[in-house]
């Protein structure tokens, strides 16, 4: 009980998997969320390697009886949850103008980027109040903040992605939701834009790198006091909403 433990989801790759890394390096234990049971063996057994305590946990946003099994695995296994990352997303049809963007792709948006980190957060809530000064970290974007996409001067606002878009402004939304329920329980729950990142996500035309992103969201999950929460950040620095 003594060792702080981690949940990732989306973790075998990419922003998810450098996150486990570097939460693996400060001595967390880090359950590697993933929907492929292979991909995420790979990931884990990487991790190992570099002596780092990892566990796979098959885990799919959209499927609410893959969350509570993997609920019941940590559960059982530690019997608390010091940090949730809500990692795993899509990024549906883009550039395309939103009256031409079908309603199947931005629901299927939504079900991953909205409704998955809502029913994974309410379904972890119970481990996270049996940690001290537990910790709910949202991956957004700076794409979902108003301020950023509504200035014309500003590159975010010539992005045509408005599933994404909004979807994103949505989990900004949710975070300051669960901000104001979980204070009471000594949680807290903050956004983090990784910024355009290199990754399968965009065809790896990202200038920054998983380890840049994954910074502040590591940052969130041990340094940053666990007083804040309900805030929105980039590189360790408040962003608009």
């Amino acid at each position: 009980m003594s060792q702080k433990n981690a949940v990732i989801t989306g973790a075998n790759k990419s922003i998810g998997f450098q996150t486990a890394l570097d939460l693996g390096k400060l001595g967390y234990k880090v359950w590697v969320g993933c929907r492929d049971a292979t991909r995420g063996s790979k990931a884990v057994a990487k991790l190992v390697g570099e002596g780092i305590e990892a566990r796979i946990l098959l885990l799919d946003v959209l499927d609410a009886s893959s969350i509570q099994k993997a609920v019941e695995q940590v559960a059982e296994a530690d019997g608390k949850l010091d940090v949730l990352i809500n990692n795993a997303g899509v990024s549906g049809a883009q550039p395309i103008e939103p009256s031409d963007q079908p309603m199947d792709d931005i629901r299927a948006i939504y079900e991953t980027n909205v409704f998955g980190p809502i029913k994974t957060t309410q379904a972890f809530l119970p481990l996270l109040k049996k940690a001290h000064h537990a910790r709910i970290i949202m991956v957004s974007s700076g794409l979902g903040s108003l301020t950023w996409t509504s200035d014309l001067e500003h590159p975010y606002s010539q992005v045509k992605a408005m599933g994404y878009t909004s979807s994103k402004a949505a989990l900004n939304a949710i975070t300051v939701a669960f901000a104001k329920e979980c204070a009471k329980f000594d949680i807290s729950v903050n956004a983090v834009d990784p910024g355009y990142t290199a990754t399968d996500f965009n065809n790896h035309t990202g200038y920054r790198t998983v380890v840049q992103a994954a910074s502040g969201i590591v940052w969130l999950a041990c340094s940053e006091p666990s007083a804040v929460t309900g805030k929105f950040f980039f590189d360790k620095e408040i962003a608009p909403w």
